[in-house]
């Protein structure tokens, strides 16, 4: 049996659904095929349309997942969706009030729609299936946890009335034990509190990452005044604000810098969630006596927490999904669905690699795609690129790496990575600045062959999925300053293990590197800048090494490097606005009362950038058509001027458009 399964909202590429639509209405629009319970392909919306954490309709991933899959419309039997249909419809019903000219649609016309219109297929309403969101989270992590028998919690935001389910795992079953109410949502505690630092939905790993700048006695007493333990791992749990008030801890407003208050306040914030959660899953695990723990949903992406989880020796064997977002519930979705129609997954294996997306074509059509990029790059194909990488990562270069299949969820990497060496300290602000464009604060993981983790770590002794960068352990005391661009303040790391079984080509490389450094141990990070989610695609990897300071880009089997004139070689380049792409020209009075004309260009969903433009820059954008290059668009403007390119290229570099050569293969 064939089973979509579809996590995320109902809005069209190119607009939303309702207006003013908030970021945190289903987000993590994603997609997946199971077959039988054998996952046969799943990705995130947010690689294709270029939105973090998005939430339009995954018209894009559903698409990779047939082509992945080699299958047809026609031959998906059923599609589950991540949210019971009741709760969104009255969440849609609240839109529908505030904005009484939208007409009233509702969750299963819009579904049955965006399939009909976009793939000709018409699915029966006995088998597009609902299903309980925690619900979908626990199964998606208990199934691939390769588990017998477990206990399954899922802590998040939100689901429809509960924040954290307790379940047991049994023979692919899941028995319910407990439920904790939205008031007691640890995930909204941890959002609550990341706003008065100035961050938003998709932000928490940054609090995570600042927290061990802090000391956690500082406002301790406050934290502690917020929440009360109770019996059979119950607790009261009250808004962060009552204890923060804005006249004792005043927001820190976006971009503004860090001061030891706030590092103090993120210790505080991390603390109390350990102390909660622990409560929480220690109660549970001597209640029922089980030995394994699947943990899953959006808590469960905290990797300090789960380091803890493991130092506690309270289970033999932890799992965490490298998809424990929300996008990771089109997994669970289609195995509900699956479940319902008579055919839940027999036992599967344990996910060792989720390696599960497209891929980037063939070696014909990516080497098309690079010599139509020539103007830019130059490249060549040595006999080995897995020596040449490590060659020169070991000379210190920082590379983006891009091979195979894209991966399921943000805790997966090696297929789509930015590496560099792990030793010298300077290559944490190095990467920081020049690629990510980031806080300097934040650490980078590191990823170790199986035969030497336990050289540079300490793992605890209960067993854990270390394929993905899920767990925060302890460095050992005498490879701290070996691993400095990845050894954080507090004498951690995110930890991966790599062995040939999960990524024989990843496996390679890094012990390759170990043979040339005697140390097998790299920097590993997601495959991307600040403004955008990991690549998906050829064109992504070249659009994101054109846009940073990286050294080298491998893609495949080829080794790409920029011509040094680049910001000057983009006159030949088509310039495309993305679907979401909007320019204005504002009028406006200034503090002074004079009147002034204002140029913007912006994305139109709800995180998405702005940005003031030259006047000669906008009219350049005006005449954007997708078909034209940059040189003839300037044509308007009276040409391309030095000043236009950077402003330009600036703009490019926050992707509020795509830069593609006149002829060039489409990425998949």
């Amino acid at each position: 049996m064939l089973v979509l399964g579809l996590s995320g909202s109902f809005s069209r590429e190119d607009v939303d659904l309702t207006p003013n639509v908030t970021e945190g209405l289903f987000h993590d629009a994603a997609a997946c095929l199971i077959k039988d319970g054998a996952l046969l392909a799943a990705i995130e919306e947010e690689r294709f349309n270029r939105i973090k954490k998005t939430s339009k309709f995954p018209v894009n991933a559903i698409r990779a997942c047939l082509d992945i899959a080699d299958v047809k419309p026609s031959e998906i039997y059923a599609v589950g969706h991540y949210f019971q249909e009741g709760p969104i419809d009255e969440l849609l019903n609240e839109h529908y009030i505030r904005n009484n000219e939208l007409p009233l649609r509702y969750s299963r016309e819009l579904i049955t729609d965006h399939l009909r219109n976009e793939f000709d297929l018409d699915m029966p309403g006995d088998r597009l299936l609902y299903a309980e969101h925690h619900v979908t989270h626990a199964l998606s992590c208990f199934v691939r946890s390769g588990m017998k028998e477990a206990l399954v919690v899922v802590m998040d935001g939100r689901g429809e009335r509960h924040s954290t389910t307790i379940y047991r795992g049994a023979g692919g079953r899941l028995e319910s034990l407990a439920t904790y109410g939205i008031g007691k949502s640890l995930g909204h505690f941890y959002a609550q509190a990341i706003r008065l630092l100035g961050y938003g939905l998709g932000d928490e790993y940054k609090i995570m990452g600042l927290a061990p700048y802090g000391n956690t006695g500082k406002y301790r007493d406050r934290f502690d005044s917020l929440y009360l333990l109770e019996d059979r791992g119950d607790y009261r749990l009250r808004p962060v604000t009552t204890a923060f008030p804005s006249t004792l801890f005043p927001p820190r407003r976006k971009g503004a810098e860090f001061t030891q208050q706030h590092m103090d306040f993120a210790a505080g914030v991390q603390r109390t969630l350990e102390t909660i959660a622990m409560h929480v899953i220690g109660y549970w695990a001597k209640h029922t006596g089980l030995p394994n723990l699947c943990f899953v949903g959006g808590v469960a992406h905290n990797s300090t927490l789960n380091g803890r989880i493991l130092q506690s020796g309270k289970f033999r064997e932890v799992f965490i999904h490298p998809a424990s977002h929300d996008g990771g519930s089109a997994e669970g979705a289609a195995l509900a669905a699956a479940s319902r129609l008579g055919a839940p997954p027999s036992r599967q294996p344990r996910m060792r690699s989720a390696s599960v997306g497209p891929g980037l074509g063939t070696t014909a059509e990516i080497e098309k795609e690079l010599a139509a990029w020539g103007e830019l790059i130059g490249y060549e194909r040595p006999a080995d690129i897995v020596e040449c990488a490590a060659r020169l990562l070991a000379e210190d270069a920082v590379l983006g790496w891009a091979y195979g299949p894209s991966e399921y969820g943000p805790r997966a990497l090696g297929n789509r990575s930015i590496l560099a060496d792990a030793r010298p300290s300077e290559n944490k602000q190095r990467i920081n600045s020049m690629v990510k464009k980031r806080e300097g604060y934040r650490p980078f993981a590191p990823v170790v062959t199986a035969a030497a983790a336990a050289d540079y770590f300490d793992l605890p002794e209960t067993a854990a999925n270390y394929d993905f960068m899920s767990f925060v352990v302890n460095v050992h005391e005498g490879r701290k300053a070996e691993l400095g661009a990845v050894t954080h303040v507090d004498g951690t790391a995110r930890v991966q293990i790599i062995d040939p079984i999960s990524n024989e080509r990843f496996h390679r490389l890094v012990q390759k590197f170990g043979e040339l450094t005697g140390t097998p141990v790299l920097l590993n990070t997601s495959f991307n800048n600040n403004a955008e989610p990991i690549i998906q695609s050829a064109q992504d990897a070249l659009t994101c090494f054109l846009t940073t300071e990286l050294d080298f880009l491998v893609i495949e089997d080829f080794l790409v490097r920029r011509r040094p004139d680049r910001l000057f070689a983009f006159d030949n380049m088509v310039l495309e606005f993305r679907p979401v792409t909007r320019l204005v020209k504002r009028s406006r009075l200034t503090l002074a009362g004079a009147p002034e004309v204002t140029f913007e260009i912006y994305l139109d969903h709800p995180k998405g950038s702005r940005a003031e433009i030259s006047p000669a820059t906008y009219a350049v954008l005006e005449a954007v058509d997708g078909l034209r290059t940059v040189e003839s668009l300037a044509e308007a403007a009276g040409g391309l001027t030095s000043e236009i390119r950077r402003e330009l290229y600036a703009l490019w570099q926050q992707r509020f458009f795509a830069l593609r050569p006149r002829v060039t293969v489409r990425p998949m």
